[in-house]
């Protein structure tokens, strides 16, 4: 039988591409960047981690092709109460096996399930943001709707973020940084966020100072602590050369302005994170200040299409999850560049899309499903398509945009 590609590959074909694009450069950089790991891990396999990545990225755009040619957009409002629910529930369960010594980790962000392991908080992003598109698209234009709205999203978000603080802190404030700014797209009173924003400037002080006594406690607040205090005031083993944020720097200086070339990194054989957290460093090193601006700009692509598939959108939930959705993972990749230049403390944010992952890719793919998802309804509506779709009996998730 004679597959149809095109019939496949719906949606918004440049996000297609751009997705076609990072696939190459994490491919090559992943084999470039995983040598040294290979001799540990892998006995000296090189192709291992290679093989790996290519099925990761394979098992992510199938994700992606069924989202988009089987499953509704408004499925994903239909379930967000039940998502976040669940994601809690994954959440406290982390907590509780790393307070009982049986966690996948020593960080207890993975919860290891015998047959696979995954982060919880991956699916907790997905889960809130779709909840906050939810809850903003309900929402009625009164003071009184956006009051109830506001309070709603701030009482999940919180509990949520609070939960993922506890082993991964910088997930945490990324993800919470996201649902503030999806609140403010979906005009919330700004005094509302600024006294959000306010309370948690409190918090974050309080959380550094108090660092130190709270070590009883099950979270990793002074390792938070001592990253700023060597960001802000520098590292004493930076003296000896040997910390990570040093190689990336040296990455990148080495690579210049055009770069060794693939495969050619030589600070890769160095770094515990450069497949990962710090391979925005090594893609400079190999290909340069101009490959490291090109990624950026494939990234900007990402936030600007983004932008043009939220303005054809002629629903409220839709909208609200493609914005959510576009910001969280720009966000992380700004993130992920800034710490790999120096310009942010370490956080251990993977680049999206380009790291090599696990799990961590399969909900990435799954937020760029969603994206596209709506991309590819926005095409059926503008062209009247002549086939209905099959009509579900469900209350009103959203709103049309007037």
């Amino acid at each position: 039988m004679k597959i149809n590609t095109r019939k496949l590959i719906r949606g918004d074909k440049i996000l297609w591409i751009l997705l076609l694009l990072l696939s190459m450069l994490s491919l090559l950089i992943v084999y470039s960047a995983t040598g040294a790991l290979a001799f540990r891990q892998a006995g000296g396999n090189t192709f291992h981690f290679l093989v790996r990545q290519i099925v990761f990225l394979g098992l992510g755009f199938g994700i992606i092709v069924i989202m988009v040619n089987v499953v509704q957009v408004r499925i994903y409002s239909m379930i967000a109460r039940a998502m976040v629910a669940v994601s809690i529930l994954l959440l406290m369960l982390a907590l509780g096996l790393k307070l009982a010594g049986m966690a996948g980790d020593s960080t207890g962000r993975t919860l290891n399930l015998g047959f696979f392991s995954f982060q919880p908080a991956e699916f907790a992003k997905l889960a809130l943001v779709i909840y906050t598109a939810k809850i903003l698209g309900i929402q009625e234009g009164s003071e009184e709707g956006l009051r109830n709205a506001f309070w709603k999203i701030l009482i999940v978000a919180g509990i949520i973020c609070a939960l993922i603080s506890l082993s991964n802190f910088s997930t945490a404030a990324l993800l919470f940084g996201t649902v503030m700014s999806m609140m403010f797209v979906g005009r919330i009173p700004f005094r509302y966020l600024l006294m959000v924003v306010g309370a948690a400037l409190i918090m974050l002080v309080a959380i550094y100072f108090m660092a130190d006594k709270l070590d009883h406690l099950p979270s990793r607040f002074g390792t938070v602590r001592g990253r700023i205090e060597r960001f802000l005031h520098g590292d004493p083993a930076a003296e000896k050369g040997i910390t990570q944020a040093d190689y990336a720097k040296l990455a990148i200086y080495e690579g210049g302005f055009i770069g060794k070339g693939p495969g050619n990194s030589d600070v890769a054989n160095y770094m515990a994170a450069a497949y990962n957290d710090f391979i925005y460093a090594i893609i400079i090193e190999e290909y340069g200040l101009m490959g490291g601006t090109v990624l950026l700009l494939l990234y900007m692509i990402l936030f600007f299409r983004g932008i043009m598939i939220v303005r054809r959108t002629n629903r409220t939930f839709p909208a609200y999850l493609v914005t959510g959705l576009t910001l969280m993972l720009v966000y992380q990749a700004m993130v992920n560049m800034g710490v790999s230049s120096g310009v942010f403390p370490v956080t251990g944010q993977p680049l999206p899309w380009v790291s090599m992952g696990g799990t961590s890719l399969l909900f990435t793919s799954v937020a760029f499903g969603c994206i596209i998802s709506v991309s590819y309804q926005n095409q059926r509506n503008s062209q009247m398509t002549a086939e209905p779709a099959v009509q579900v009996a469900v209350p009103e998730e959203d709103q049309e945009i007037g």
